[in-house]
């Protein structure tokens, strides 16, 4: 079954916060909704852009995205 990365981008100078405070929200979710997979993380791009995520399969794909809105996803390996 594929592995879907749901991406949040953060821009500006409170960028990297944020986007380490998201993934606490998208644990919260995946711990709510009892998904899977527990995989989320946020990654620092430079100082002014970062990246939060979480991993889901493609069974709760539509689903997650519809709740929460991500700005992207690709496949994860």
């Amino acid at each position: 079954m594929r592995k879907i990365k749901l991406i949040w981008d953060f821009r500006g100078p409170d960028a990297n916060k944020i986007a380490e405070h998201h993934e606490i929200h998208l644990k919260e979710y995946i711990i709510i909704e009892k998904l899977p997979y527990n995989i989320t993380g946020f990654e620092i791009k430079n100082e002014l852009y970062a990246i939060a995520y979480m991993v889901v399969t493609d069974d709760y794909m539509t689903i997650v995205r519809d709740a929460l809105k991500p700005h992207r996803g690709e496949l994860y390996e």
